[in-house]
């Protein structure tokens, strides 16, 4: 498990030793020691990762962009986080789909061109848990082509029997690898166990989850420590996992309920020099963009690395089909699926929103 090898003191000795810029380096240079390819870049040299990294998800990717839509079924939550609006302490109406709204929404996806649902929720033991997810998934899989789910860290028993139900994809972000602040945004409920969800990868991948997105919530923690994290964490994930694809995500944090708590913002650029820079660390990554950021911005960074991208994002359960409950976060990008694929057309890019990637490496079906 993850959590044996993650050292949060050599993490914080490797960032204090990223130095605080190399303008005479070439981005080969930089990339011969991956974490100082995260030190201020100099204009020409953020062109220079950009243009390659550019170049190695065409090679890898061609020019296609895979599509997906999130679905959320609850907003009931018993953490409380201080970033969150579906937080515990926070006065607002919780609901659930039940499975006839959740069908209602699903449909309603289809209708739009959507193949690719990932399930939300928020952490409600009592509520959203195995027994709801075992009914509902079922419900949902022969609509589409491919289902994720990113809800509470489960027991690996618990994915293996959500496989069968369909599962795909799970997504866990970690939040922050800062294990200090971590926990001070994180201040009570399951999710306050910084090394059990660290470990939920671990998990899925074990239970024999075809695809595993991990990420780090940016501005919760100084960017480039969130970034040396992820870069370990992917190496012992590809290395012992190497039958799992894996993506990455890097969304920033929209807003704060606890105006106490520090935040470390992230810019355009840090934003621009992550994408590329994973692309080249690890050409074979999945890299998604969600509707957090600006259509200008995801408009610019569809050909420097990313391959997935969220549309039509609704971030409240049962949103689709007109249910009023409270969100998640706002979003940015409020653009249809065709607009968006339109200004990919005029990139010279194609759209899939339907994945058969699975069907290749899947014995019998």
């Amino acid at each position: 498990m993850y959590s044996e090898r993650f050292s949060f003191d050599e993490t914080v000795a490797k960032r204090e030793r990223i130095p605080s810029s190399r303008p005479n380096n070439t981005i080969d240079q930089l990339l011969l020691t991956p974490y100082n390819v995260f030190t201020d870049l100099t204009n020409d040299q953020l062109e220079a990762l950009a243009q390659r990294a550019a170049y190695i998800t065409k090679q890898r990717f061609g020019n296609v962009m895979r599509f997906f839509v999130p679905l959320y079924l609850s907003n009931e939550c018993y953490n409380n986080c201080t970033y969150c609006g579906f937080s515990y302490d926070r006065n607002i109406d919780r609901y659930t789909l039940n499975d006839t709204e959740v069908i209602d929404n699903v449909q309603a996806l289809v209708s739009r061109g959507f193949q690719h649902i990932l399930l939300l929720t928020g952490e409600a033991q009592k509520t959203v848990e195995m027994p709801y997810f075992e009914r509902i998934l079922p419900l949902i899989r022969p609509h589409v082509s491919q289902l994720g789910m990113e809800v509470q860290p489960l027991e690996e028993a618990d994915y293996s029997r959500l496989i069968v139900c369909g599962l795909d994809a799970v997504t866990v972000y970690q939040e922050t690898y800062h294990k200090d602040h971590y926990l001070m945004h994180h201040l009570s409920g399951k999710k306050r166990r910084f090394e059990y969800r660290l470990d939920t990868a671990d998990r899925a991948a074990r239970a024999g989850v075809y695809r595993i997105n991990i990420g780090a919530l940016l501005g919760l923690s100084d960017w480039r420590f969130e970034a040396i994290a992820l870069v370990d964490h992917l190496k012992y994930l590809y290395k012992t996992y190497w039958q799992t694809q894996f993506s990455i995500s890097f969304p920033r944090i929209t807003s704060i309920f606890d105006a106490t708590r520090p935040l470390h913002p992230v810019t355009d650029r840090q934003l621009v020099q992550l994408v590329c820079a994973f692309r080249c660390l690890f050409p074979d990554l999945g890299i998604t963009l969600s509707t957090r950021e600006s259509a200008q911005l995801r408009d610019g960074l569809m050909a420097l690395g990313i391959t997935d991208m969220s549309a039509e994002s609704m971030t409240s359960p049962g949103a689709y089909t007109g249910i009023d409950a409270e969100p998640q976060f706002s979003t940015t990008d409020h653009r249809s699926l065709t607009d968006i694929q339109s200004v990919l057309s005029h990139q010279g890019m194609d759209s899939v929103v339907k994945d058969w990637d699975r069907t290749y490496t899947c014995s019998g079906s």
